[in-house]
């Protein structure tokens, strides 16, 4: 597995902090980020976004929090795993 580093909160200090990565073999987006407080948990967790969609995190899943000054890293993000699941494509 290689993660491909994309970017960091640019307001952090020197510890845990919200961060991309892009998987390079899948070119999943890898995102770290503040675990969302429970009212915002129970607001995601309690509504049904899509019909026929289960409500509720599942037990593997975390809701997190990436601050809106992080926007453009998750863009770039976005065009990099676009670029590299292209890769793919091109390979197979």
């Amino acid at each position: 597995m290689t993660l491909r580093f994309v970017g960091i909160d640019p307001n952090t200090g020197g510890e845990g902090s919200p961060t991309v990565w892009v998987e390079e073999e899948s070119a999943d987006l890898v995102l770290q980020g503040e675990e969302a407080d429970e009212l915002l948990k129970a607001l995601v967790g309690s509504t049904e976004w899509v019909a026929g969609h289960r409500a509720g995190i599942p037990p593997h899943e975390r809701v997190i929090r990436i601050p809106a000054r992080m926007v453009s890293i998750l863009r770039e993000a976005c065009d990099a795993a676009e670029r590299a699941a292209a890769e793919h494509r091109d390979v197979r």
